[in-house]
C-alpha cells in the first residue's frame, strides 16, 4: 500500500524541483527525503523519478501518482475537518499568514472578531508574500492566509490550494500635485477613463513599483504596456506607504490599492483606475469546513463589511 507521507513528498519535489529544497521545506535531510521517495517507487512498482542534469524530475508514472496524491491528501483534509466539527467549542492554534497592506487594514478587524467569537482560539500571524502561501499551506506551516492578485496578473491554478473570495478593490495612480506641470487625467469611479487615458500623461514620467519578481511588479508594468509605453522604473518598494511618500516629493508615478490610501500625503493626487485587486482567503484544499476555517473567513468578512453569505 502506497504511504500517504511519501506521497507527500512526492507532490512537494513535482513543485519544488530538487530533494534539497523538499528537504529544507520540511525540515528532513535530503538523504532522508531520497531514501523514502525510493521506498515510494518501490511501493508502486514502476520508475516515478528520473535525473535531468542536476534536477530530478518525475515521469508520466509520477505526474500521475501526484494527481492522485492531490486527490488523496484532500480527502484527508476532509476528514480532519469534520473530526474538528465534532469537538465542542472552536481552539487551539491558528497559523495565519497575511500580504503586508493587509496587515492594518484587515487583520485587526478580523483578530477583534476572533477574539469576541471565538476567545479559546489562538491567533498566531506572519507576513508573507502571495507568492509563497501555497508552498507554506501544503508544508503545515500556515493553516489559512490572506492573499491577492491583480489583473493582468491573475494567480495561478493549483490544486492544492482553495480560496473565498474576499474584497475586490479599485488600483489608484498615485502622483504629485501638478507635476511637471500637468494635471492628472480626470476619472470618477463611475467613469473611471481608459488606462491610455490615465496612464498615458506620465509616459514619460520615473515609476515607482513593487520589487521586480512580485506580482505588484508585473501588474504595473503590464497596466503601463496596455496603456502604450513601457514604463522607466527609478523605483522599487512593496510599501505603499513609501510609494505614497516618494509620489508626494515628485519622484515617481505609482500603483496603490484603494485600502492604502489612508492617510493620504499631503501632495499626492490620486487618480482611480479600472484596475482591480482581489483579495481571498486561503486554505488547503478540503479545508473549507473547518471550524477553524470557517471562523476566520467569517471574521473576515465582518471585518472587511462582507456579508457571511459572499461566494
Amino acid at each position: 500500500m502506497l504511504d500517504v507521507r511519501r506521497l507527500h513528498l512526492l507532490r512537494e519535489l513535482q513543485r519544488r524541483g530538487t530533494i534539497a529544497a523538499v528537504a529544507e521545506a520540511l525540515t528532513f535531510t535530503a538523504s532522508a527525503v531520497s531514501q523514502q521517495l525510493g521506498v515510494l517507487e518501490r511501493e508502486a512498482g514502476v520508475p516515478l523519478l528520473e535525473r535531468s542534469g542536476r534536477r530530478v524530475v518525475l515521469t508520466p508514472a509520477g505526474r500521475t501518482l501526484v494527481t492522485h496524491a492531490d486527490a488523496v491528501l484532500e480527502r484527508l483534509e476532509r476528514a480532519v475537518s469534520e473530526l474538528a466539527g465534532a469537538r465542542e467549542g472552536i481552539g487551539g492554534p491558528l497559523r495565519i499568514g497575511t500580504f503586508p497592506s493587509g496587515g492594518p487594514a484587515i487583520v485587526p478587524g478580523t483578530l477583534a472578531e476572533l477574539a469576541l467569537r471565538h476567545p479559546a482560539l489562538e491567533p498566531m500571524l506572519q507576513e508573507i508574500d502571495s507568492a509563497r502561501v501555497s508552498d507554506a499551506l501544503r508544508t503545515g506551516e500556515l493553516d489559512v492566509a490572506l492573499v491577492h492578485d491583480y489583473d493582468f496578473v491573475p494567480a495561478s491554478p493549483d490544486t492544492t490550494v482553495d480560496q473565498v473570495p474576499l474584497l475586490d478593490e479599485p488600483m489608484y495612480l498615485a502622483t504629485a500635485e501638478a507635476a511637471d506641470d500637468r494635471p492628472p487625467a480626470s476619472g470618477s469611479a463611475a467613469h473611471p477613463g481608459t488606462l491610455a487615458e490615465l496612464l498615458g500623461p506620465w509616459a514619460t514620467t520615473p515609476w515607482i513599483t513593487a520589487r521586480d519578481g512580485t506580482t505588484g511588479h508585473a501588474m504595473a508594468v503590464r497596466a503601463c504596456q496596455a496603456a502604450g509605453f513601457q514604463p522607466r522604473i527609478r523605483h522599487q518598494v512593496n510599501d505603499f506607504r513609501t510609494v505614497l511618500a516618494l509620489a508626494a516629493i515628485g519622484q515617481g508615478a505609482g500603483f496603490v490599492p484603494e485600502m492604502a490610501t489612508t492617510p493620504t500625503p499631503e501632495g499626492v493626487v490620486l487618480t482611480r483606475l479600472p484596475l482591480f485587486r482581489r483579495s481571498k482567503v486561503a486554505f488547503r484544499a478540503g479545508g473549507r469546513t473547518h471550524p477553524a476555517i470557517a471562523a476566520f473567513v467569517a471574521a473576515a468578512r465582518t471585518a472587511v463589511g462582507t456579508a457571511d453569505g459572499a461566494s
